[in-house]
């Protein structure tokens, strides 16, 4: 048996970190619109998503993520 350990859509690879970390906030925000996140904590979501990303970030970015978030 074989297991998809990639995504298989065209283009899904050439995100850049940077356009990762903008969809992952824009999703974010979204589910915290529609109540999807108990407690709506931004922070917390944001760090456990980029995390599940393989991403990392620094507190200066996640300072600039979460303001992006608020507008």
């Amino acid at each position: 048996m074989t297991f998809q350990d990639q995504p298989v859509e065209d283009g899904s690879t050439e995100a850049t970190d940077n356009d990762k970390l903008e969809g992952i906030v824009e999703q974010t925000k979204q589910d915290v619109a529609v109540g999807s996140i108990p407690g709506g904590d931004m922070r917390d979501v944001l760090l456990t998503r980029i995390s599940d990303a393989g991403l990392t970030v620094d507190d200066k970015t996640l300072a600039r993520l979460l303001e992006s978030s608020e507008g």
